[in-house]
């Protein structure tokens, strides 16, 4: 197996040249060889820009030909590739810059308002060649630790702060290959992709499988029922999506006159980024006429931890058994483990190289031999598969997209008239509900219209909070320390 991610497409592109390897919203229907041309001629602009082997070349995106393109791109450097999502606030991205310290930062503008308004703040400009695409190049250096790097993908992590999670070339193509295999990809399937390129899902589960398949990419930059709708009776055959798409697709297409979907192509749907219950399984795979399959993974394992492979219908509600390569045992000697629960480990081929400039914290992430702290708790049942039980961590996952708790409340407690705040995740038909807590002083009661108004301009839309309970006092422990376990009992 290779190590380099765009010798995967070069050698792609030289068995099916003609072939399509993607399709999006501003009409690009590339085929292989146009996407290796495209990478080519981006690699060679991102030189004269002065990018060098072991630099960060960070973009700001949504979903398009362009994107992809500078994936490999970069990798044709040696460079690490640093997608961040266009949705996300200046304050946000300003404090990946500062941490990440880019050469040069590209912008789809294009595509996205967002990443076009991210772009004349930063004075970017239209690069030349086939790709369109703004850019800015930044004063930096190469850093060695990122010699096999292929891509920087960062979370806020539970201080706050952002931690950039380090991936391999050789990380990316186990992870593809592990979903190419299990989904069963082929040349002769066309991949929906709405999920963000900017997180590990997308970007490990849709576009390296598919293009170490030889499939087609159907790019969206943006989520929408109605799109999806026509898209799955359009060719599209494979489907993977959170809970929150597909309860909205089932509404759409409730709307349209419809109990079921008939697509004619679709063969597999999947499910992720959250948990799923009896019934809405059951309801899914009526809608759908397949089998659900669910699936369990994180940007630090590359995406793919476990994933079901049902051939019939059933109950199952597990996350199913680990990819192959991968190994996951439970450490019962957590401080959260009760009985047979225990915080997931992880070892194996996707498996993160660390966190960038964070020795720290990477060395908390792993245990002294080697395996990977998930921060999840999970059981194993009589059949070895995995079922989720909670978290150590307070991660909430809203919409598909990772949110952290202490980044949200860091937002609320910068209002003059919040006294502390306490973010947690509820729930809600499939999907977890932001919920933030907030303590306030009678006397200067704040208005949540204008709370709301506040944190708009410092988060993503995303991480805002579906309902914001004001309080005198929150639940705390003697040292002063919010008992979020007690909110969970609040209306």
């Amino acid at each position: 197996m290779t190590s380099q991610i765009y010798v995967e497409l070069d050698a792609q592109s030289a068995r099916h040249p003609d072939a399509r390897a993607l399709t999006d919203t501003l009409g690009h229907d590339w085929t292989y060889a146009d996407l290796t041309q495209a990478s080519i001629a981006l690699a060679a602009e991102l030189k004269t820009m002065g990018v060098q082997p072991n630099d960060r070349v960070m973009i700001v995106l949504e979903n398009c030909a362009a994107a992809v393109a500078a994936l490999f791109a970069c990798a044709r450097m040696g460079a690490a590739f640093v997608p961040v999502n266009a949705r996300q606030t200046a304050p946000e991205i300003d404090r990946i810059v500062q941490h990440a310290t880019p050469s040069a930062i590209l912008f789809t503008s294009a595509i996205s308002a967002d990443a076009a308004a991210h772009a004349q703040r930063f004075g970017a400009t239209p690069i030349p060649g086939p790709v369109a695409i703004d850019a800015v190049a930044k004063p930096s250096s190469p850093d060695p630790i990122l010699h096999d790097v292929a891509t920087l993908l960062y979370t806020t992590g539970t201080t706050g702060a952002p931690k950039g999670v380090m991936l391999t070339h050789a990380n990316l193509i186990f992870g593809g290959n592990a979903a190419r295999v299990t989904r069963g990809v082929t040349q002769n399937d066309t991949v929906y992709g709405v999920l963000p390129i900017s997180h590990v899902f997308g970007l490990t589960s849709i576009v390296m499988a598919s293009v170490l398949s030889g499939a087609t990419i159907r790019l969206e930059p943006r989520f929408a029922a109605a799109k999806l709708y026509e898209a799955l009776n359009s060719g599209v055959t494979l489907l993977s999506a959170v809970p929150q798409m597909l309860a909205l697709l089932m509404q759409y297409t409730k709307e349209q006159g419809h109990d079921r979907l008939h697509s004619q192509t679709l063969r597999y749907v999947s499910s992720g980024a959250a948990p799923l219950d009896p019934d809405w399984k059951r309801r899914t795979e009526a809608f759908f006429g397949l089998l659900l399959q669910n699936g369990y993974g994180m940007t630090e394992t590359t995406a793919g931890v476990s994933v079901t492979t049902h051939t019939d219908s059933n109950d199952d509600i597990s996350v199913g058994k680990p990819f192959p390569g991968v190994t996951v045992k439970l450490d019962h000697d957590a401080p959260t483990a009760q009985g047979d629960v225990g915080e997931i480990l992880v070892g194996g081929g996707g498996v993160m190289k660390g966190y960038f400039r964070n020795p720290s914290e990477t060395a908390k992430a792993f245990t002294d031999d080697g395996w990977l702290r998930t921060g999840d708790l999970g059981r194993l049942d009589a059949q070895d598969n995995l079922h989720i039980v909670g978290r150590c961590k307070e991660l909430i996952i809203h919409g598909g997209f990772n949110v952290y708790p202490p980044e949200v409340e860091a937002a609320f407690n910068d209002h003059p008239q919040v006294i502390q705040c306490a973010v947690v995740g509820r729930m809600i038909d499939g999907d977890e509900q932001i919920y933030a807590f907030v303590e306030a002083a009678a006397s200067d009661w704040p208005d949540p219209d204008d709370l709301q108004r506040f944190v708009a301009k410092r988060l993503a839309g995303y991480k805002r909070p579906s309902r914001i309970i004001l309080a005198e006092k929150l639940p705390a422990a003697p040292t002063g320390k919010i008992l979020k376990t007690k909110l969970a009992d609040w209306p």
